[in-house]
């Protein structure tokens, strides 16, 4: 199945897979230049701005995840979240790219897992823990203005985002740069979101 090249030029892959490959290389490549300083930075201005939510300061549970390597730092904002004793809900990978949950119990409580994740040690809670969320935080490498994400291929969080159903709101994390204005090539499979927090601010999609 082609898609249109007048969004990708010349050399734009053939195949929807292909394409999101292409786009994964390029974010994936544009986080590898980011220093320690600006990612450290970058965090501290999610945290900033993720507690201003109207959403957040309601919010009793809210699942998260804990940010790997140069994925938009959620450091920060887990520790202001469980300094304020809201409930955080961590995703527990499961073998099959689903995701179980477990509660976080401050940094001790963490654990290195498969694929470089540290995940909360602990009983879990099961999928469906997810309908109980007052708000997520969802990671993604990018995402278009119609709301649809890239991630990493497993389709972990399209099955969060259909199961939770749009009972609670959810946002993606992303570095500023990471909401393109070309559109990201979509799957049957994929749950597009609403809204996009970066640094620099919030982000309305699907207009």
């Amino acid at each position: 199945m082609k898609i249109g090249d007048d969004k990708y030029g010349d050399k734009m892959p053939v195949s929807i897979r292909e394409s999101k490959r292409a786009l994964r290389e390029r974010v994936t490549a544009n986080r590898g230049q980011l220093s320690a300083q600006a990612l450290a930075a970058g965090a501290r201005e999610l945290r900033d701005l993720a507690l201003e939510l109207p959403e957040m300061a309601t919010a009793r549970r809210v699942a998260t995840y804990v940010s790997v390597g140069a994925e938009p730092g959620t450091g920060p904002l887990i520790e202001a979240l469980y300094e304020r004793g809201v409930e955080l809900l961590l995703p527990v990978l499961l073998p099959d790219y689903d995701l179980d949950w477990g509660y976080y119990r401050g940094p001790s409580s963490l654990a290195s897992a498969p694929k470089g994740l540290l995940e909360p040690t602990g009983p879990t809670l099961g999928a469906e823990a997810i309908a109980e969320a007052d708000l997520l935080l969802v990671p993604a490498l990018a995402v278009d203005r119609h709301g649809t994400r890239l991630g990493k291929g497993a389709g972990c969080y399209d099955r969060v985002l259909a199961r939770l159903a749009g009972q609670a709101p959810a946002f993606v994390l992303l570095h500023d740069g990471e909401i393109l204005d070309i559109p990201i090539p979509k799957e049957p499979h994929d749950v597009p979101v609403d809204r996009a927090l970066t640094p620099s601010g919030i982000h309305h999609l699907r207009p």
